[in-house]
């Protein structure tokens, strides 16, 4: 088994022996898009995403960004990131569609073993994110190794995920926790606020 190949499995593996890596492009590529004018100018923008896995025509990038490869990093339709958005792909990061991150929030798929005698010879272990369709994801927020987010969440501002969260919940803290179901109740008293707001606005 590659390097690669463990890495892609989970097991330990040596980042240094990996030679084929996006690092040589995609740096470029997030410098030029962190110094360009995004407000007026996409074009940094749609140079950067010819480097990810997969990213749609509507996705909304602020800057600073920054990733290890990008190849691996699959977003979906409406995608939006607030300023600051970090994300370590040593594996797999899939976003659904309709997802929403405030600033500053950190995904990491790489971890290093607890011995610190396995630690110090530089090894490391990596392990998927998948976060599903309609999800918020507040300011701060930090996801660990090998997390799945389910499908309408709410993750509230400075949370640490360290395990996954299922569908239709509310979920914050360090480590994040779920605190409620997201309830009907809610759901129609926001769409209740819409019909206000198209009734006044359109």
């Amino acid at each position: 088994m590659t390097e690669k190949e463990r890495m892609f499995a989970g097991k330990l593996y040596h980042p240094r022996r990996i030679t084929e890596n996006q690092w040589n492009v995609i740096r470029p590529a997030c410098k030029k898009f962190n110094e360009s004018e995004f407000w007026q100018n996409h074009h940094a923008l749609e140079e950067l995403k010819c480097y990810f896995a997969k990213a749609e025509d509507d996705m909304v990038l602020t800057p600073p960004f920054y990733c290890y490869h990008g190849d691996k990093i699959y977003f979906g339709k409406h995608f939006y990131a607030n300023t600051g958005l970090t994300i370590l792909d040593e594996n797999k990061v899939i976003f659904g569609d309709d997802v929403f991150l405030g600033p500053h929030v950190s995904i990491y798929t790489v971890g290093h073993p607890i011995s610190a005698e396995v630690r110090n010879l530089g090894l490391e272990y990596s392990k998927p994110i998948k976060i599903g369709n309609s999800v918020w994801i507040g300011g701060n927020v930090v996801i660990n190794p090998g997390v799945t987010i389910g499908d309408n969440v709410v993750i509230g501002s400075g949370s640490v995920i360290t395990k996954d969260i299922p569908n239709h919940v509310v979920a914050a803290g360090n480590p994040c926790k779920v605190i409620r179901q997201i309830s009907e109740e809610e759901i129609k008293n926001w769409k209740e606020q819409l019909e206000e707001y198209q009734k006044e606005t359109l």
